[in-house]
């Protein structure tokens, strides 16, 4: 598993489906470098499970990250029909009718690839030929972007298990008190609690008030 964290996010143009509806033929993330947070989430597949809890969830929680600053971009192997077709569903059918934040395309698996997320892989025999081994699909991976384009957090789980939303907002909050004060968040921090300075004294103040 590659990490990404302090590096360049990778680089694509893709098809998306955007605002519950509009399909469009070069989504980038790109354009919100230097404007806005990203937080760039792959999902397994539209019409399963656990999925449309997961982008539920975000979307019932975007208008804190909207006041964080920070868009939210969902991303699967499915194709833009599907994606629009999934979007149109009702809830109580499976789908995820009210999804307005963008949903990527990664038909040809090559995002997926770029961030290391890819539940299968290409595999050559003795006589060279290429085969695919495992699922087409990618891991329930989540990664939070900064302004600057920069990952700064990573999270990568397997396909049964969903994620917490709420702890992506907490990890937003820690970036953005860490960028605005140069203090450090301990353990467990949340918004509105104390941090730390990044040195000794700091630290032992830290620990003797928690005693």
């Amino acid at each position: 598993m590659a990490v990404l964290v302090g590096k360049k996010a990778p680089v694509f143009n893709s098809k998306a489906v955007i605002n519950g509806s509009e399909i469009v033929e070069d989504f980038s993330l790109e354009k919100f470098v230097g404007k806005k947070y990203v937080v760039f989430f792959f999902y397994p597949a539209d019409f399963t499970f656990v999925c449309p809890t997961e982008l539920l969830a975000f979307q019932e929680k975007l208008s804190d990250f909207e006041q964080r600053d920070t868009v939210l971009v969902g991303a699967s192997t499915d194709s833009e029909f599907s994606h629009w077709k999934w979007l149109q569903t009702p809830k109580n059918q499976g789908g995820i009718q009210g999804v307005s934040y963008p949903l990527v395309v990664d038909q040809n698996l090559t995002i997926s690839k770029s961030y290391d997320v890819l539940v299968g892989s290409e595999e050559y025999d003795e006589e060279g030929n290429e085969t695919f081994v495992g699922e087409p699909k990618a891991y329930r991976g989540l990664f939070l972007i900064d302004k600057e384009g920069i990952v700064r957090h990573q999270l990568v789980n397997d396909l049964p298990l969903g994620r917490n939303v709420d702890e992506v907002l907490r990890m937003i909050d820690a970036l953005q008190f860490n960028e605005e004060y140069g203090e450090v968040c301990p353990a467990n921090w949340k918004k509105g609690e104390k941090a730390l300075k990044a040195t000794q004294e700091g630290i032992a103040s830290y620990l003797a008030e928690k005693v």
